[in-house]
C-alpha cells in the first residue's frame, strides 16, 4: 500500500454466508499478507467449529452483542468492547447465539483471500471434504480429522 486507505462505515468488500456477513476492512493483498482486518456481521445461531491454526494470530474485537469463545479448558463470552486474542495453536470454536458484530484482525492470515476465493465455489465444491479441507489448509485453518 502506497497510501492512506479510508473505508466507510458499511464499506468493503463484502461476502454474505448464511452464518455470517463479512465486510474486508484491510485486505492482506495491501499487507504482503503480514495483517488483513474483517467486519463480521454474525447471524443468529451462528457456530463455526473447533479449529486452530499454525502461523495466524487472530484478535477479535467484539462491537455489538455477545460471543462465545470456545477453548479447551475453558470458554469465554466477549460482550461489546472485549478483545479476545487467539495465538497459533490453540484450539478454538465460537458461536453467536443472538447475532452480533465484532471486527477481527488476522496477523500473518489471508483470510480476505479465504473468504474471496469461498465466494466462486459453487455448492457442489462446497460438498466436497477433499476439497474443503486442503482449502482450509492453505489457509492455515486446520479442524479435527
Amino acid at each position: 500500500m502506497d497510501s492512506f486507505q479510508h473505508i466507510k462505515s458499511g464499506g468493503g468488500k463484502n461476502y454474505d454466508y448464511s452464518q455470517d456477513h463479512c465486510f474486508v476492512k484491510l485486505s492482506s493483498h495491501d499487507t504482503n499478507g503480514e495483517l488483513s482486518m474483517v467486519e463480521d456481521t454474525l447471524k443468529p445461531g451462528f457456530f463455526l467449529g473447533r479449529h486452530h491454526h499454525k502461523i495466524m494470530t487472530e484478535v477479535f474485537y467484539i462491537l455489538e452483542g455477545e460471543v462465545e469463545l470456545i477453548f479447551d479448558e475453558e470458554s469465554v463470552l466477549a460482550k461489546v468492547g472485549d478483545t479476545v486474542t487467539v495465538p497459533p495453536h490453540v484450539w478454538h470454536a465460537a458461536r453467536c447465539e443472538q447475532g452480533g458484530r465484532m471486527l477481527t484482525i488476522f496477523k500473518e492470515g489471508r483470510f480476505d483471500v479465504f473468504l474471496e476465493r469461498l465466494s466462486h465455489m459453487t455448492e457442489e465444491q462446497f460438498q466436497d471434504a477433499a476439497l474443503m479441507k486442503a482449502l482450509a489448509e492453505e489457509f492455515d485453518i486446520y479442524d479435527e480429522d
